[in-house]
């Protein structure tokens, strides 16, 4: 099972192997292996997803597409009401102030010279 796995590379050994690997540690760095992993993923996600997105069209290309009709909604009539007036505000009086006298002028408010 072991050597089915790598039938793909030939007659490559495991120092040769090792020596790939070594390179390609020192030509990316350690820093940029895992970033490069991950793209790998999602590139071969997205080309799977893709690949099973054009083989559910084509098999469903030999059905009837079910139409999707809406009737238009039909406009509903509404009772009228009138506008609100406007907001006035309430009509207060105000109270009345009687002017402040002076100790002088409170002794003599009771003069009065034409009597």
């Amino acid at each position: 099972m072991h050597t089915s796995l790598l039938l793909f590379l030939g007659d490559i050994g495991g120092s040769e192997l090792i020596l790939i690997l070594v390179v390609f540690l020192m030509f990316f760095g350690a820093n940029k292996i895992p970033e490069l992993a991950r793209g790998l993923g999602k590139g071969i996600r997205e080309f799977k997803d893709a690949t099973q997105e054009i083989r559910s069209e084509i098999e469903n290309s030999g059905q009837p597409q079910p139409t999707h009709y809406q009737a238009p909604p039909v406009p509903q009539s509404y009772p009228v009401t009138p506008p609100a007036p406007a907001y006035t505000a309430p009509q207060t009086e105000l109270p009345t102030v009687e002017p402040v006298l002076s100790p002088a002028q409170e002794h003599n408010k009771d003069f009065n010279p034409t009597v």
